[in-house]
């Protein structure tokens, strides 16, 4: 039985060991937006519980910071 685990084992790290040595990546096409984009997107429900969104880009407000000493 334990040779029998051995031999089973070693035909896993030789098959695990057989990959190609670059394995392909998957990229996405479409480009990432810009840090100052934003999208505002409304939902609303279909029949048979489909829904329909539609987005629109909008410019995203700065970001406010308040410092005071106390």
């Amino acid at each position: 039985m334990r040779r029998l685990n051995l031999t089973v084992s070693l035909l896993l790290a030789a098959s695990a060991g057989a990959c190609a040595p670059n394995p392909i990546v998957a990229r996405d096409p479409v480009p990432a937006p810009a840090p100052g984009v934003a999208y505002v997107c409304d939902t609303r429900p279909l029949v048979l519980n489909a829904m329909s969104s539609t987005c629109e880009p909008v410019e995203r407000q700065p970001q406010v910071v308040l410092r005071t000493k106390g």
